[in-house]
């Protein structure tokens, strides 16, 4: 079975004004490295990569359930993607 490397695209304000600046935001797998990142996004996108930088976003304490039982969201690996050529559309159009 071949690794999932990409989980899905960032769409959030801060994401969108970045990527006017050719930086755009993935969710990426736990066990992600700046390689492969660089390498999924260039076969997958067909651009070249100018650097990937990927920070450990941690989990917030949500209080679930009728008791109101503190429980620790899961920790997201983000990557962001500086693009030096092409673009990358995360809007498509229709």
């Amino acid at each position: 079975m071949k690794n999932i490397v990409l989980v899905s695209p960032i769409v959030t304000e801060k994401a969108t004004a970045l990527a006017q600046k050719n930086v755009y935001g993935f969710v990426v797998a736990g066990n992600a490295t700046k390689t492969s990142v660089k390498h999924a996004i260039k076969s997958y996108y067909n651009v070249e990569v100018g650097g990937v930088q990927i920070i450990v976003r941690k989990g917030k304490m949500r209080k679930v359930g009728r008791r109101m039982i503190p429980k620790k969201q899961a920790d997201k690996k983000i990557a962001y993607v500086r693009v030096t050529k092409g673009s990358i559309s995360l809007f498509p159009k229709a």
